[in-house]
């Protein structure tokens, strides 16, 4: 499951937002502010047990998540800032709601295995950008040698936290204290896989 390969057949759910957004003259980084708001707002309503309100909150996080990038070119108002300010969005919320389920469902095991396995998936992207660098940016959005590499990132996350939900709810045999360990297994799994593949092909000293 590779929900970032399918990134262009995805643009057509979020893009209508991001363009209604435009049309609005939101900022981008108003956008990514909102993004965060909604996800702080569902960590909160997951520690309060309110579990189809955070489904739904993370929901509108990501979609707004998405939004701010389709803003930002659209208006060309793509920044360094904003491109970095969305990298910590991201993982800001991510530490807050897969914490906070982690906390309530996993235990403290779990809980940092979680934390630590997510942060790690996204940050090693950076890293390979400054020690191997990318092959082009385009308004903001790079093209890199992790971009299909890995199985189990931000998008793949959500989405099973949501499905663990709704089982959770309507009282499945499993629910969310299975569903967040398996996050937190199939994020590391993922997190060594591009560890792997980065040793296989620049694993040689520097010349």
């Amino acid at each position: 499951m590779n929900l970032t390969k399918k990134r262009e057949a995805l643009k057509k759910v979020y893009t209508p937002v991001g363009v209604a957004l435009y049309k609005l003259h939101f900022p981008p980084n108003l956008i990514t502010l909102m993004a965060i708001a909604f996800g702080m707002a569902s960590a909160y309503a997951f520690y309060h047990g309110k579990l189809l309100t955070g489904a739904s909150l993370l929901l509108l996080s990501g979609v707004f998540d998405l939004a701010d990038g389709i803003v930002a070119r659209l208006s060309d108002r793509a920044s360094r800032f904003g491109a970095i300010f969305d990298w910590l969005a991201d993982k800001w919320v991510d530490g807050f709601v897969f914490g906070t389920v982690a906390y309530l469902y996993g235990g403290p095991l779990t809980t940092i295995t979680v934390i630590t396995a997510s942060m790690l998936h996204s940050f090693i992207k950076p890293v390979v950008y400054a020690e191997i660098g990318y092959e082009e940016r385009i308004k903001g959005k790079i093209k890199d040698p992790l971009e299909g590499v890995g199985f189990f990132g931000r998008p793949e996350s959500h989405l099973t936290l949501i499905i663990f939900v709704l089982l959770e709810r309507f009282h499945a045999p499993v629910g969310l204290e299975f569903g967040i360990k398996l996050i937190a297994l199939l994020t590391l799994a993922s997190l060594l896989t591009r560890i792997l593949y980065l040793y296989k092909n620049y694993g040689r000293e520097y010349e």
